[in-house]
C-alpha cells in the first residue's frame, strides 16, 4: 500500500509540536479557547507569538478579526501543541505572559466605590479561573493571590478565565497578611468569609471600597488572614447543602457588594 504523503507545512508543524506544556520555554504561553484568545487578541498589551486554528476556527476568527491571518493546522496538530484535553474549540495564540501588576497599582485608584477580590491559599486554577471572570463581570480592580499557593496564569486558568485575565490584573503577593495590611491602609474594608462568623453577608459594610477575602473549600480563611480582616461574615443559604463552591462564593459576594453599592449611591447614602 502506498504511504500517504504529508505536506511539508504539515510535517514541520507535526516535527515542531511540543509535548504538550501550556508554557514554552522562552516563557510564552499557550492561550486557548474562543474567548480567552478573542480577548488577548483585544488586549494592546499582549505580543503575539503564533496564532494557530483549524480551518473552521480559522473562519470564525475572522469573523471577528478580519485582517488576521492565522497558521491553519489540523486538529492533531494542534490538540499536540496543547495540554491533554485542552478545549480549544479550534484556536490557540502562543504569547508571552502580561506584565505582573504590583498591589500598589490597584490601591492608587480613587474611585471611591472599588472591590478587590483576595484569595487565600485556592490552589484550583478552574477556580481562580472562575473567580476572575466573576470579578472581571463585576467590575472589580484585580485579583490578589499568595504567589506560592497559587496556580501559574496560563492554561486552564486562562481558559477557565474565559478572557478575564486580559481584562482585570491577577496580582501575586509574596505574603498575604502584610497584603491586607497595605489594602486596609489604602482605605479598603476588608471582609473576610467564615461560615462559622455571627455577622451576616447582608449586615457587612460592603459599601465604599471594600476587598472581598475568601479561602480554599475546606480549609477556609487562615489564621492570619482572619486577624487582619475587619469583619468576618457568612454567606446564608436557605437550603439544605450550606456550603459553596469558593467561585461561587465569590459570584455571590460580589453580586451582593455591587448591588448593595449602587443602592447607596442612588439612595445618597
Amino acid at each position: 500500500m502506498a504511504k500517504r504523503k504529508i505536506s511539508r507545512r504539515k510535517r514541520d508543524a507535526r516535527n515542531s509540536a511540543p509535548s504538550r506544556p501550556s508554557r514554552t520555554a522562552e516563557g510564552s504561553e499557550w492561550i486557548y479557547g474562543r474567548h480567552a484568545v478573542h480577548a488577548a487578541l483585544d488586549n494592546p498589551q499582549r505580543r503575539t507569538d503564533r496564532l494557530v486554528a483549524t480551518a473552521e476556527g480559522a473562519s470564525r476568527l475572522r469573523d471577528a478579526f478580519p485582517a488576521l491571518d492565522p497558521e491553519i493546522v489540523d486538529r492533531g496538530t494542534l490538540d499536540a501543541l496543547l495540554p491533554d484535553h485542552a478545549v480549544h474549540q479550534g484556536i490557540a495564540l502562543l504569547a508571552p505572559a502580561l506584565q505582573a501588576t504590583a498591589l500598589e497599582d490597584l490601591l492608587v485608584d480613587p474611585s471611591p466605590q472599588a472591590i478587590l477580590v483576595v484569595l487565600d491559599q485556592v490552589t484550583d486554577p478552574h477556580n481562580v479561573g472562575a473567580v476572575l471572570r466573576s470579578a472581571a463581570a463585576f467590575g472589580a480592580l484585580g485579583v490578589i493571590v499568595q504567589d506560592r499557593s497559587a496556580p501559574p496564569a496560563a492554561g486552564t486558568l486562562t481558559k477557565a478565565a474565559s478572557g478575564a485575565l486580559d481584562i482585570l490584573p491577577l496580582v501575586r503577593v509574596t505574603n498575604l497578611a502584610r497584603a491586607l495590611d497595605q489594602i486596609g491602609a489604602g482605605g479598603f474594608w476588608r471582609i473576610g468569609f467564615d461560615g462559622d462568623a455571627e455577622q451576616s453577608l447582608g449586615d457587612a459594610p460592603l459599601n465604599g471600597r471594600v476587598a472581598l477575602v475568601l479561602g480554599a473549600e475546606g480549609g477556609g480563611l487562615r489564621r492570619l488572614t482572619r486577624e487582619a480582616c475587619d469583619h468576618l461574615v457568612r454567606i446564608e443559604a436557605p437550603g439544605k447543602l450550606k456550603t459553596l463552591n469558593v467561585s461561587n462564593a465569590a459570584a455571590v459576594t460580589l453580586y451582593e457588594t455591587v448591588r448593595r453599592q449602587n443602592t447607596d449611591q442612588t439612595t445618597g447614602k
